[in-house]
């Protein structure tokens, strides 16, 4: 009965952002130049976007969101996929996607526009059952080699804020996983719930109490298309929060350790 109560909210609030007004022609003109909303997905980061284990469709918090959004600008959308956060950061300049969800970080904002977070996860550790390692703080020593998906969020992150310990790069997340356990590292970094997954499956490894950070997860638009593009994606992310639209896909994906970002002024 609980189950059904809380799909039938999900439900209600999906329907309640759907009959929201449709985007003006100049946010149209920038966030879809081509005529279409090309929405690049990162499959990297199972909170935002999963596959169907039985089709391969895609789904997840930016999926809908990108659907969403392609639907108020009277636009067809394109999913552009990608296996980690750096890869889609690196595309930024390269005209492949129009809207991407990636964690806000200053080193990518060169290149792209951020809404504010619409998703807050938090960024962790594992290290192995029988780790010296017992609190965040004591992960950053020498001699500690931490694995991480290279150019994620928390690589960045590490990469300005760890001082003595080691990163050691693996192209995703998922393989910073599968390096840690093959080269026997100290620690590997990530986003929570894959790690507590992962945790849950080796008896060998534990997930670290606490986090390092928090990571933001925002919508963003390759800069340099103008202000109404970015406008109208910041008032877009507002109101999917605000009414429920952000809640309701996280729980329809299962994914109910990510937080809604709380509400933020649109600049």
């Amino acid at each position: 009965m609980f189950r059904f109560a809380t799909s039938f909210l999900a439900a209600l609030a999906l329907a309640a952002c759907a009959a929201a007004p449709f985007a003006p022609p100049e946010a149209r003109s920038e966030l879809a130049p081509t005529g279409k909303l090309r929405a690049a997905i990162n499959f990297g980061n199972s909170v935002l976007a999963q596959k169907d284990p039985a089709t391969g469709e895609a789904r997840g918090v930016s999926v809908d969101l990108a659907r969403e959004l392609g639907r108020r600008l009277g636009v067809p959308v394109e999913l552009v996929t990608y296996d980690a956060a750096g890869k889609v950061a690196d595309a930024a300049t390269t005209n492949a996607w129009d809207i991407a969800f990636l964690a806000i970080d200053p080193g990518r904002a060169k290149d792209i526009a951020y809404s504010a977070a619409y998703v807050e996860i938090e960024g962790t550790y594992v290290v192995p059952a029988d780790s010296p390692l017992k609190k965040i703080e004591d992960v950053d020593r020498e001699g500690v080699r931490i694995a991480v998906g290279n150019k994620s969020a928390y690589d960045l992150y590490l990469s300005r804020n760890i001082q003595r310990a080691q990163l050691v790069r693996a192209p995703t997340s998922t393989g910073a996983i599968e390096l840690f356990a093959k080269d026997h590292l100290e620690a590997v970094a990530g986003v929570k719930q894959p790690l507590v997954q992962f945790a849950k499956d080796n008896p060998k490894v534990r997930l670290m109490e606490g986090r390092f950070m928090a990571i933001e997860q925002a919508m963003g638009t390759p800069r340099g298309r103008g202000d109404a593009g970015i406008k109208y994606l910041r008032t877009f992310v507002e109101d999917a929060k605000a009414s429920g639209f952000v809640a309701a896909s996280l729980q329809k994906s299962n994914q109910l350790d990510a937080t809604v970002a709380p509400a933020a002024p649109i600049q």
